[in-house]
């Protein structure tokens, strides 16, 4: 009988590792990954040699920025050098012979934090974000906050990832932070 138990003992503890690395990679995995755009992302678009076309976009809930001549382009899920390709294939179908673009980020989209913050809301996201900044910019902790890890909501390609981030962790734009309450 304690044969047994120590046998199931020693098999629980490399899989409770496992579970614990599995959920600490879910957040820290699109880290590591290059910026993709998404809706509320504002690009700079540079078309060399056409000022009237260089200027910012704000890429819309459809995940797209309308330029004139070319309308619409899909950037969603795009980096901004994959996102400089489709402006410069749309604009080389018929209207600038080989066109030089060139995309970068103006403006991150917002994130949104809720729960146990002094101002819950949107706000403007900042390169580098830590959690921590990131309740600051939300007027702090209330009374009743718990102060170690909070939920993390980050969109990953179609789906809705769910994980737990610490205070000094990097923030992506969009993510939507949940502040749990504290044990009194």
């Amino acid at each position: 009988m304690r044969l047994f138990r120590l046998l199931l003992l020693l098999l629980f503890i490399p899989l409770s590792a496992c579970a614990i690395n599995a959920r600490g990679d879910l957040m820290t995995s699109s880290i590591t990954l290059p910026y993709t755009l998404d809706s509320g992302d504002i690009v700079r678009v540079t078309v060399y040699g056409e000022t009237e076309l260089s200027r910012s976009y704000r890429v819309d809930d459809a995940g797209k920025i309308s330029m004139p001549l070319i309308g619409a382009v899909a950037v969603r899920g795009k980096t901004t050098q994959a996102a400089a390709g489709a402006v410069s294939a749309a604009l080389a179908a018929g209207f600038i012979r080989d066109p030089s673009v060139a995309v970068e980020i103006d403006t991150y989209r917002p994130f949104f934090i809720q729960g146990e913050v002094k101002t819950a809301g949107q706000f403007p996201y900042s390169y580098g974000m830590t959690v921590r900044a990131a309740i600051s910019v939300a007027g702090g902790y209330t009374d009743s906050a718990s102060r170690g890890l909070v939920t993390v909501y980050r969109r990953q390609g179609d789906e809705m990832m769910k994980g737990m981030l610490a205070p000094d962790a990097v923030i992506l734009p969009g993510d939507a932070i949940v502040v749990g309450k504290g044990v009194l």
